[in-house]
């Protein structure tokens, strides 16, 4: 089953999975149908050795908790996700829990499987059990990998019998177990009392340090200082390609906030403090020496807080925290890219203006326009009209409403990006852009190649290998961000 996030509303990241009819207990015989075939009532243990013979019965499973894990070696989101996944189960096992997991791979070759399996701790579906494995795509409709879809022991209530595990494990850890619906309404609740209580100064500080670094990092300034002031947490690291893209444009947006509010006056004024997910101090410190707001020290517990706090699960980010200390979004980054500087203060107040002002300036735009760099007529459209979010094939950000789009190809471009020629030189322009950004992907290559053995976690959503994912696809929203924390 495919989830997509919305970070605007905590209670939709709880996915009821589809039943297929009524719900069944999940006895000896359920199990065996479920996780076994005719020939094979027995998993393969966690083994360093990759063997096939070292089994478990599936009766075993009875009376625990079940999560079927959907993976594969050759996906980097799979094997980030794996290693958190790990964490969680063994600390689980350590408290005596009854949970286990059972692997479905999705690997291309027995190899694969085996390379992949050998630092599982749990068990899984031999390999060529091809038959098995499909049944168990299709049952629960899975779209999309990593994908863990968790059986309650006594599946008797429709309404609280599969989760989307991923998530959850993501947002809650070990806390998340057993997975039932009661559980998962206590840490929803529990969610909501920290967030109602929220302020600038319990978000940022710890029993051991009360402040924040300035630019020469030996500078201390008190957390105490941002009350009243809209702030921006920005989460983000070096060795992230789309953070380095997007950190100069926030820069200049950032300057041009602080300059028109100094003009202002009013006392009204807006901050960002830099949460580092670096690989070490030095890269920290020369990151962050390119900014020029504050910065939480290097490895502050406070950063993973954050991140698990917010349900960060990519970068660059940027939550804006209002004067009040109450989170005002969480989309701070998109708001960016698609009004700049005009975005601020980032309220729904703002950007409603900001969408009806758009909707004006649409009513003046041309229908259709030849743009440089494409070969096809664009044509202006909005999202009741085939349009929706997409991201920019020019300046290769983030996009909401209008744009020009190619019906042919599905190429899109954000008004204020359209550069306007004859069909002629629209061609011509085409051959030149397609030189540069076969270099640009080079660099790219090399850059992914390097975050690839990278020990922090990361993925790049736009750069899903798609082609070797077998399930099929819906339209989605892309977005360029890294996977991290």
């Amino acid at each position: 089953m495919k989830v997509e996030m919305n970070l605007d509303n905590d209670s939709n990241n709880l996915v009821q999975a589809p039943t297929n009819g009524n719900s069944e207990k999940l006895s000896p015989s359920t199990l065996s149908s479920l996780l076994g075939s005719k020939d094979r009532y027995y998993l393969l243990c966690s083994t360093a050795a990759a063997a096939e013979t070292d089994q478990v019965k599936i009766s075993d499973l009875e009376g625990k908790v079940i999560g079927i894990y959907f993976s594969a070696n050759w996906y980097p989101p799979c094997r980030n996700f794996n290693r958190v996944l790990i964490g969680v189960y063994e600390q689980l096992k350590s408290n005596g829990s009854n949970f286990e997991i059972v692997f479905v791979s999705s690997d291309e070759d027995l190899d694969a499987f085996n390379n992949y399996r050998e630092n599982m701790p749990w068990l899984s579906i031999p390999f060529s059990d091809l038959e098995t494995k499909k049944a168990l795509n299709r049952k629960y409709d899975v779209e999309s990998i990593p994908c863990l879809v968790i059986l309650q022991p006594d599946n008797t209530k429709d309404d609280d019998t599969y989760y989307d595990g991923v998530e959850l494990i993501y947002r809650y850890g070990v806390d998340a177990f057993p997975f039932t619906k009661e559980k998962l309404d206590e840490l929803r609740r529990e969610e909501k009392r920290k967030h109602d209580s929220q302020t600038v100064t319990n978000l940022l500080t710890n029993p051991e340090r009360d402040y924040l670094l300035d630019q020469t990092i030996t500078r201390k300034v008190p957390v105490d200082s941002l009350k009243g002031k809209t702030v921006g947490l920005y989460l983000s690291a070096q060795w992230c390609m789309p953070c380095v893209e997007f950190t100069p444009k926030l820069i200049s947006i950032y300057q041009k906030i602080k300059q028109a509010l100094q003009e202002k006056g009013g006392g009204e004024d807006f901050e960002i403090v830099f949460v580092s997910n670096d690989r070490d101090q030095s890269s920290f410190e020369s990151y962050f020496g390119t900014m020029p707001w504050l910065a939480l020290p290097f490895r502050d517990p406070t950063a993973r807080t954050l991140a698990k706090y917010f349900d960060v699960q990519w970068i660059p980010c940027l939550i804006i925290i209002g004067p009040d200390g109450k989170t005002v979004t969480k989309q701070g980054r998109n708001l960016i890219n698609l009004y700049q500087e005009n975005a601020y203060p980032f309220t729904d107040a703002k950007v409603e203006s900001l969408e009806k002002e758009l909707e004006e300036a649409a009513k003046s735009l041309p229908r259709s326009e030849y743009h440089a760099g494409h070969r096809h007529l664009l044509t202006l459209v909005s999202e009741g009209s085939g349009g929706g979010p997409f991201i920019c094939c020019d300046c290769e950000e983030q996009g909401s409403g209008w744009a020009y789009q190619c019906l042919e190809c599905g190429y899109e471009v954000h008004p204020r990006c359209i550069r306007a020629v004859t069909p002629q030189s629209s061609i011509e322009d085409r051959i030149q852009l397609d030189f540069s950004r076969q270099l640009r992907d080079v660099s790219h290559e090399r850059f992914s190649a390097d975050m690839a053995t990278s020990p922090i976690p990361a993925r790049n959503q736009a750069n899903e290998a798609s082609s070797k994912f077998p399930y099929k696809k819906k339209k989605e929203r892309i977005v360029r961000q890294v996977f991290c924390f």
